[in-house]
């Protein structure tokens, strides 16, 4: 298994096509006892095709968060905007029609790389995942090939309406203090940003409470699909991001660092994960 402990030029990892369940979601599925549910939902990873109820899904979407390195190869996840039409989606093909705005740390992110992106309509309770490889990245277009692409359940996802659009202003810093932690504790969802060496990355949505404890963050495992797609990819590489979205104002705190899984947490699953934000962006004003 791969431990990253510094960040990586964007190019030296490619996504492949997913091939069932890599080592790490499946060391997790064995560890969890839930090997044989899991095995059932393999099919969802095979090659996807965005077209059907996927691709009127996609179209009538106007939020979507996105996890990819910068230039200088760290990870993060970053919301994306735009009215309904801005996702446009055919066979393995999904073209985003916005761009990341000055200010955000993925702002003009490079191409030729592996990213996960997350389609969410909290209204209604539903989410669309698509990983793959990231061809073309201008101011105004980004245009990912996928080799995942598929529904999760509403568990968790609370309805609200979108957060407005944000300004460029910018806070950044280093590890030596965490920004936005009211934002942090009053808090009920946030996105998770991970990776796999060969997989790629994977952004996934979160409901629930993140604790402060110290310079860490850490949040309870719940019941989910038993896919353990962002714990799997923990275990093979513990590199992650997370993202947390004041809805009111559209601010957004952006944390790179590392992750790690709590096997005897005082948790519903006995599962927790333990994050550490090495540096922090806070766009938009809380």
């Amino acid at each position: 298994m791969t431990t990253v402990d510094r960040p990586v030029p964007p190019s030296a990892v490619r996504a492949r096509p997913a091939v069932g369940f890599h080592e790490g979601e499946l060391a997790v599925q064995r560890r969890a006892g839930v090997q044989h549910d899991a095995s059932r939902l393999e099919g969802m990873l095979r090659p996807p095709l965005l077209d059907g109820g996927a691709q009127k899904f996609l179209a009538q979407r106007e939020f979507a968060v996105i996890t990819g390195r910068d230039a200088e190869g760290r990870l993060w996840t970053s919301p994306l905007r735009g009215p309904a039409g801005f996702l446009d989606a055919s066979g393995t093909t999904l073209t985003v029609h916005a761009g990341l705005p000055e200010g955000d740390p993925l702002h003009l992110l490079p191409a030729d790389q592996p990213a996960g992106l997350i389609v969410i309509e909290f209204a209604i309770r539903r989410r669309v995942r698509v990983n793959g490889t990231l061809t073309v990245s201008t101011p105004d277009t980004l245009v990912l090939t996928a080799d995942q692409a598929y529904g999760n359940c509403p568990q968790y996802i609370h309805p609200r309406p979108l957060p407005p659009a944000t300004s460029a202003s910018t806070t950044n810093q280093t590890a030596n203090g965490l920004l936005g932690r009211e934002l942090i504790e009053r808090s009920d969802t946030f996105f998770l940003g991970t990776t796999h060496q060969e997989r790629g990355a994977d952004t996934s949505h979160k409901g629930g409470t993140v604790h402060i404890d110290g310079d860490e963050l850490w949040w309870a495992d719940k019941p989910g699909n038993n896919m353990f797609n962002s714990l799997g990819n923990l275990v093979a590489d513990p590199e992650a991001a997370l993202l947390f979205v004041d809805f009111p104002t559209g601010a957004s705190l952006h944390l790179s660092g590392t992750a790690t899984i709590d096997w005897d947490a005082p948790t519903e699953t006995g599962r927790a994960v333990r994050f550490t934000p090495v540096r922090s962006i806070l766009t938009g004003s809380i």
